[in-house]
C-alpha cells in the first residue's frame, strides 16, 4: 500500500529528541551551517514565475518561504541569546502567517534573505559551537508551547531548515 506524503510536511513533523549527544548536536549544527548554501542552490535558476509558485495548494510561494526562513531564524537567534543571558526569559511569539503577507515579502528580492541567512547562520553556528554543557541546559518560556530547552531549539531549527528546503524543491 502506497502512503501519500503530506505536502505540508514533506520530511515529516518535528520530532523532539532530548537529550542530544554532543555528536548529534554537532550534526544538527552542521545542518544549520550548510542551510544557506542549500537554499541558494535550491532557488538558483528559478524563473520569476517559479518564485511566485506556491509549494502546495494554499501554501506560500517560494519567495515567501525564503523570506519566512530568514524571519524565523532571526527570531531563533534572538531567542537563543535571550536564553543565554537571562534566567528563563519569556520570549515573544510572532504571527508568521501575517509576516509572510507583509509588503516587504513581495517587494524584496530573495537574494536579500539569502544573504541575511548566510550571515545570520555564521553568527548562529559560532554561538552554538561556543556553548558549554551547562549552556545547553538553559531554557526559555514560550507562551504557547511552554519551557523550551536550547537542545530542542537546535533540533527544531535544523529540522525547520530542511523542512522548508523540501518545500522549495517541490517547485523546482
Amino acid at each position: 500500500m502506497q502512503t501519500t506524503t503530506d505536502l505540508r510536511y514533506p520530511i515529516g513533523k518535528f520530532n523532539r529528541q532530548e537529550p542530544i549527544t554532543p555528536e548529534r548536536r554537532e550534526a544538527l549544527i552542521r545542518i544549520l551551517e550548510e542551510a544557506p548554501a542549500s537554499y541558494r542552490q535550491a532557488v538558483q535558476g528559478l524563473s520569476p514565475e517559479q518564485l511566485e509558485t506556491p509549494y502546495r495548494p494554499g501554501g506560500w510561494t517560494v519567495r515567501q518561504v525564503v523570506h519566512h526562513v530568514a524571519d524565523s531564524h532571526m527570531n531563533a537567534y534572538i531567542r537563543l541569546k535571550l536564553a543565554l543571558t537571562e534566567d528563563q526569559p519569556t520570549i515573544k511569539p510572532y504571527e508568521e502567517d501575517k509576516w509572510a503577507e507583509l509588503g516587504d515579502t513581495f517587494s524584496t528580492p530573495v537574494e536579500v534573505s539569502l544573504m541575511l541567512l548566510e550571515n545570520l547562520h555564521i553568527r548562529m553556528v559560532n554561538l552554538l559551537r561556543s556553548l558549554s554543557e551547562s549552556d545547553w541546559q538553559r531554557t526559555y518560556l514560550h507562551p504557547q508551547s511552554g519551557e523550551t530547552g536550547l537542545q530542542t531549539v537546535l533540533g527544531l531549527y535544523a529540522w525547520h531548515s530542511q523542512h522548508h528546503l523540501a518545500h522549495i524543491k517541490t517547485v523546482m
